[in-house]
């Protein structure tokens, strides 16, 4: 295709400001600069200074570690907004949210299907979390956890019993939870409604995918093996309907 079309359809600006950025010098194609009216395909190295831009009919899925303070939004008027953030050269966007004040692992991509299967809740796809909390974890605190705890909240018009779920204590302050889930700051009003306050929370799974030792702010693509049984799972999730 023309080679403003592609920068306009991986969603890099339109044809006209597209065009603007190839007479500037600004584009290159396999190391050359670039030339209005060109054609490029995907599988040319087109780059707009130093960032490679890849179409959006490529699918990304990527792994990221969020730092606490960014927020999952597509809002650029968030100054620490998740996209800014990524400054990723394909639009891509969360499959599921963390709050603001937690971290961990974030699925990221432009597969809005695979958006689609992660989010619903009657998917279950199981979401696991280390946390800490304000004092000592006990035994009774760990069973109604798993029992399942009542949540209100009247300005949302929040009444539920969350799901019984697996919790286990793996310090003295310290516990680890899998949710299948996805009630907003469902963690952090389960623990306030038991009498206890999260101090750090940390998403480590998604499903399959594991945050490892994925370091704060960084990113990777995921592997061919993880793809493939994510895919694999959320698929027969959507054939199903329900968990």
């Amino acid at each position: 295709m023309r080679l403003n079309k592609y920068l306009s359809e991986a969603g890099i600006c339109s044809r006209r400001e597209a065009d603007r950025l190839i007479i500037s010098g600004r584009v290159t194609v396999d190391g050359r600069c670039a030339k209005a009216g060109m054609q490029v395909t995907e599988e040319n190295d087109v780059r707009i200074g130093k960032k490679q831009i890849k179409s959006r009919n490529e699918k990304v899925v990527l792994a990221v570690n969020k730092p606490a303070g960014i927020v999952c939004t597509e809002d650029r008027k968030e100054k620490h907004n998740i996209i800014d953030f990524l400054n990723y050269p394909v639009r891509i966007t969360y499959a599921g949210r963390l709050d603001k004040d937690s971290e961990g692992l974030l699925i990221m991509t432009n597969d809005g299907d695979l958006i689609n299967a992660l989010m619903r809740a009657r998917y279950c796809h199981e979401k696991e979390y280390k946390v800490t909390v304000d004092k000592p974890v006990t035994d009774e605190f760990i069973l109604g956890l798993k029992k399942g705890v009542r949540i209100t909240d009247r300005e949302k018009r929040l009444n539920v019993i969350t799901l019984p779920c697996k919790a286990e204590k793996i310090g003295k302050y310290t516990f680890s939870i899998v949710l299948t889930q996805g009630i907003n700051r469902q963690i952090r009003r389960m623990c306030e409604t038991l009498g206890y306050k999260v101090t750090k929370l940390l998403r480590v799974r998604i499903a399959n995918i594991e945050l490892g030792n994925l370091k704060n702010g960084e990113v990777r693509k995921l592997t061919n093996q993880e793809l493939k049984e994510l895919y694999e799972r959320t698929k027969g999730r959507q054939d199903e309907g329900a968990c």
